[in-house]
């Protein structure tokens, strides 16, 4: 019997893209401003959100647009993995990012729109973000994947022990695994993605359990590396 494969709800993947975010485009009067330097500091420690008016009292407010992209840190192919837009109204000035000050800007909140890498498109309402938590590795994602890729790529290739073998739908067609990447990483687990001849595939392995803290993310992932060691199975990448 398999458990449920835990992921993360939409508004929890909605704040973690915000609090890892190191730009962001602006789009106001408009105009499209680039914001580059938000260098990890969640966005939304500057941009309070806001329901919306009774009666529609903010329509006369310029209209913004947040747009975010979550790009994977790892040189996998297509490297987007979502995209996060906060659409709204201005109560105050936009505070100026690019002046690095103390400034903050009040916003009428609409919706916020996460789009992932399927495809797939949802909407996530402000009682929902507000109660979500930011992930505790959505700050240090980046750095894991990238060490765990460039200092320890053999321990990438163990982890497929964990990965259970695909069907071919049309073996010799492009279906073996050239390489495989780590993709991505939360409280739950990490992804991989597995690239063949011809697209690719993402799999997800679990942590024993969830974490709570970025403190107890070396203990998960060295129990994965051992069960991969445990393992029989083994679905290596070709020689």
């Amino acid at each position: 019997m398999h458990l449920p494969l835990l992921l993360p709800t939409d508004a929890e993947r909605v704040r973690s893209v915000l609090a890892a975010a190191h730009s962001m485009t602006v789009v106001t009067d408009g105009q499209r401003t680039e914001i580059r330097h938000l260098d990890g500091t969640d966005p939304l420690g500057r941009l309070h959100l806001h329901p919306a008016e009774p009666g529609g009292r903010a329509e006369h407010r310029p209209a913004i647009r947040l747009e975010f992209t979550d790009v994977a840190p790892t040189p996998v192919r297509d490297r987007v993995r979502a995209r996060v837009t906060l659409v709204g109204r201005l109560l105050t000035p936009f505070a100026a990012y690019a002046d690095e000050g103390s400034g903050s800007t009040c916003m009428e909140f609409g919706r916020a729109v996460l789009e992932t890498a399927d495809g797939a498109r949802s909407y996530v309402g402000l009682d929902e973000l507000d109660a979500a938590r930011v992930d505790p590795l959505a700050p240090y994602e980046a750095g894991m994947l990238t060490h765990l890729l460039d200092d320890h790529a053999e321990l990438v290739t163990l982890l497929l022990r964990l990965v259970r073998p695909r069907p071919a739908a049309n073996p010799g067609a492009g279906s073996a695994v050239l390489r495989a990447l780590p993709l991505a990483m939360d409280r739950y687990g990490i992804t991989l993605r597995l690239e063949e001849r011809r697209g690719h595939h993402d799999v997800r392995i679990p942590f024993p359990s969830p974490l709570d803290d970025v403190e107890q993310s070396g203990a998960q992932i060295q129990a994965l590396f051992s069960a991969a060691r445990r393992s029989s199975h083994r679905n290596t990448l070709p020689a």
